[in-house]
């Protein structure tokens, strides 16, 4: 066996250790509340409350620290957090092996890109405990945004950013429309008593999610076009964009309660993943 068969051997052992299950799932738990709190936080904002705070996960961390023992509690979130991020990573290197040739590749690329963020998820989570958070009011991302347009080619690369998080948010409405995110669950919960709400949240989640990501990338679009950073944001922005569309308290309201489906399908994914 060569050094590189040995290292895939080792990755994939690893991905089935136990410690490392338990730790995904207490991440995925971790993903769930996130989400919860920022539905909680979401809204109020469509009734008309603008003190609620940021809905997006940077406001959830920091409505985390400010409970008892609220940074052990974010802690324990960015611990779960890195062990997804391994997850993903050994997934990245040497997983899917029941896939052939580009399909494989471009399973690695995706598992890749979710090591990605949930590591920065995991450093965000870790920041706000050790006092170092953002306030997640999406001015961070507008100055690194103006940053990148004043480079050369700068505007193109936030049109690219934006075309991909636009992708990623059809790619999570597919999944939720086409109830493709069952494939990662076990069959018990997927049958019998449990399909149906497992299936509904997972469902009305993914979509929730795959249209918030798409106004994100919107935003992205946007500031590319009209060459103005202060037209970028993240979640919190995004979700402040659809109260300004006609409807926009409804369709909000709507979205939030699907980001609150998707934080409660978590429970459900943690409980019964099939790694």
């Amino acid at each position: 066996m060569s050094v590189g068969d040995r290292s895939k051997q080792g990755a994939r052992d690893a991905a089935r250790s136990n410690v490392l299950d338990r730790g995904v799932r207490l991440g995925i738990v971790a993903y769930g509340v996130t989400h919860l709190i920022i539905a909680a936080t979401a809204l109020p904002l469509a009734w008309g409350d603008r003190s609620s705070g940021s809905a997006s996960q940077e406001g959830a961390f920091a409505q985390m620290s400010q409970q008892p023992l609220g940074d052990v509690l974010l802690t324990g979130v960015a611990l779960g957090l890195v062990c997804m991020a391994l997850w993903q990573a050994l997934e990245a290197f040497a997983g899917h092996r029941q896939e052939k040739g580009g399909k494989r590749l471009l399973k690695r690329t995706v598992s890749a890109g979710r090591a990605v963020v949930y590591a920065a998820l995991a450093w965000t989570a870790a920041s706000t405990a050790w006092g170092n958070g953002a306030s997640g009011s999406g001015g961070s991302t507008q100055s690194l945004t103006a940053r990148v347009m004043s480079a050369p080619g700068g505007t193109l690369l936030v049109g690219a950013v934006g075309l991909a998080i636009v992708g990623v948010g059809a790619a999570l409405a597919y999944q939720g429309w086409s109830e493709r995110f069952t494939k990662h669950l076990e069959n018990r919960a997927t049958s019998g008593e449990t399909r149906a709400p497992v299936v509904l949240l997972g469902k009305v989640g993914y979509l929730s999610k795959g249209v918030a990501l798409g106004v994100v990338g919107a935003l992205f679009l946007t500031a590319a076009v009209q060459r103005q950073p202060r037209e970028t944001g993240g979640l919190d922005e995004a979700l402040h964009e659809l109260l300004r569309q006609p409807f926009g308290s409804a369709l909000l309201a709507v979205v939030a309660l699907g980001l609150g489906a998707f934080g409660a399908y978590c429970f459900f994914w943690a409980r019964y993943l099939r790694r």
